[in-house]
């Protein structure tokens, strides 16, 4: 169904190829997953599926992509529209259309299916992704998960025999990460689509997929079948990692089979007891405090009577799913948000009535769509101005995102970047104003395993130096390695908040892999199991 043919791809003014000499196939009715670090060329790889490589895109594409019998060399991406349906990282960018309902009719209209079957399939894809009571609902209503959904609802109704999907699951929560993937699988299996997603999230993913394709830093691509390339690629699912250290044969790709090797590490683990995140700070010291918060859309609460203390020097993960509050309340927190009722107090002072720069200096905030806080036409510039907005030395802001990803080019556009290097670039800018609380809302979305594990030491090191910083994620496995307090929030209330392992674990929707595959014992990552059994060897007589 999909053929590279020796493909290299080399960007304008670009010093190597971002793709090196690819010469793949994928078959009729496969799940292919495209793995490997931020930035490597996963977008490029899918983006060449459908011909915006290099047709939009730009750059020099040599060799061969052959897509249902279709070069695309030879046609141009809207000629590819009835085999290929793409769902890119960022969806609110490719919406066309102001409402759920004509969204998913858009692209049918594009290649003029009849009205009837129009209306059959959107009440088809509605229930698929079960989005119907967003039917009617505005675009600019939805939470990043929801606009997830209605973007790969939007790709469905065309009944494409390819489905490309950039990051899929970034966006969604749990527990409606699977009821999508558990959609894809439906059409993999009961309708022969073949899909290809790029995902950094592999835990998630990777015991549906039939193929792995590992994009590699040189931009060569390694294939075969996921166990195979897992076991020695640069990026790896917990579930993967834990079985490289214990020398499981084979190495599992579900919690189902890690349980079925782990009862003797189990028996090793019980004896011995993990660490735990603990702040410096003195628990009743409060950094922030919120009282009775109220956010209203017009008819709709959001946030529902919110009270709650923030501590220096903790990090806390606000969870829920999709929908639930958590970006309405961050906004209410750092004060751009409009509270309907209800009182912010960071240092004496209340975000929302002061001034911009003010609000900054005491909280900042990362959003969703980190692009919408830059603005300038190269990296450098974006770096340059936060230096001068908070009167810092010239290059500190540019030290810091190279400590979080090196290696971005000062010359990019930030719009050039990927998911993950932009969110990085976004960090650092609202880091220079040094404030003494700092909110992220998804920062994970586009990191692979080694950038979200280093994010995790920044943001510990932030709380180290007195911060509070507070995470809005969907990302269990982060969670168990960044924080040490989860608030779970659900219908814009407050309905958990406690120290992670304990709200996690007792959790079957946020316990991240190592604890569902360790269950009863309270280990939540593979580093805590592996620097323990380490001890235990280290000290055993």
């Amino acid at each position: 169904m999909i053929s590279f043919e020796h493909v290299t791809v080399r960007y304008d003014e670009a010093a190597e190829p971002i793709l090196r000499d690819v010469h793949l196939t994928i078959d009729e009715g496969e799940l292919a997953l495209v793995v490997g670090t931020t930035g490597s060329g996963k977008s490029t790889l899918l983006r060449a599926i459908n011909g915006l490589v290099p047709h939009f895109t730009g750059g020099h594409l040599q060799g061969r992509v052959v897509v249902g019998g279709r070069a695309t060399a030879e046609n141009l991406p809207r000629e590819l529209a009835d085999v290929v349906g793409v769902v890119s990282q960022d969806p609110l960018s490719g919406f066309v259309t102001d409402v759920v309902e004509d969204e998913l009719a858009y692209s049918m209209e594009q290649v003029a299916v009849a009205p009837d079957i129009m209306r059959k399939r959107v009440e088809e894809t509605l229930d698929l992704l079960s989005i119907a009571e967003l039917r009617a609902r505005p675009m600019r209503t939805l939470s990043g998960g929801q606009q997830q959904r209605v973007a790969i609802a939007a790709a469905l109704t065309g009944h494409p025999r390819v489905l490309v999907l950039d990051e899929p699951t970034s966006a969604l929560d749990p527990t409606g990460a699977e009821e999508v993937l558990a959609a894809i699988t439906r059409l993999v299996h009961d309708l022969g689509v073949t899909v290809v997603i790029a995902e950094h999230r592999l835990e998630r993913v990777v015991q549906y997929a039939d193929l792995v394709l590992h994009v590699r830093s040189d931009g060569s691509v390694d294939t075969g079948d996921p166990a195979t390339i897992l076991a020695g690629a640069d990026v790896a699912p917990p579930v993967i990692q834990l079985g490289r250290l214990c020398g499981w044969t084979p190495l599992p790709l579900s919690v189902r089979d890690a349980r079925r090797q782990a009862a003797a590490l189990r028996g090793q683990l019980a004896t011995l007891t993990p660490p735990a995140l603990t702040p410096d700070a003195a628990p009743n010291a409060v950094a922030l405090r919120a009282r009775n918060v109220v956010v209203r859309y017009g008819d709709v609460t959001a946030v529902r009577e919110v009270s709650v203390d923030l501590h220096p020097g903790e990090v806390v993960a606000l969870m829920g799913r999709n929908g639930s509050g958590k970006s309405s309340l961050l906004w209410a927190l750092q004060g751009a948000g409009t509270r309907a009722a209800g009182s912010v107090d960071v240092a004496g002072t209340d975000p929302g009535r002061a001034t911009p720069a003010a609000a900054r200096a005491l909280v900042g905030l990362v959003p969703q769509t980190a692009a919408d806080l830059l603005y300038l036409s190269t990296v450098e510039g974006e770096c340059r101005q936060a230096d001068l907005d908070a009167g810092l030395a010239p290059g500190s802001t540019r030290a810091l995102l190279d400590d979080l990803v090196p290696g971005i080019d000062g010359g990019q556009h930030p719009r050039d970047l990927s998911e993950g290097q932009r969110l990085s670039l976004a960090l650092v800018v609202q880091l220079s104003a040094s404030p003494s609380i700092v909110l992220l809302d998804e920062p994970t979305r586009g990191l692979d395993y080694g950038a979200k594990d280093h994010l995790a030491q920044v943001l510990r090191g932030l709380a180290d130096d007195g911060r509070t910083v507070v995470v809005a994620t969907h990302d269990v496995e982060f969670v168990a390695a960044a924080a040490e307090r989860v608030v779970v929030m659900a219908e814009g209330e407050v309905v958990a908040d406690g120290p992670t392992a304990e709200v996690v674990i007792a959790s079957p929707t946020f316990a991240p892999q190592v604890a569902r595959i360790l269950f009863p014992e309270p280990w939540l990552t593979v580093p805590q199991v592996a620097a323990a059994l380490a001890h235990a060897r280290a000290t055993a007589p």
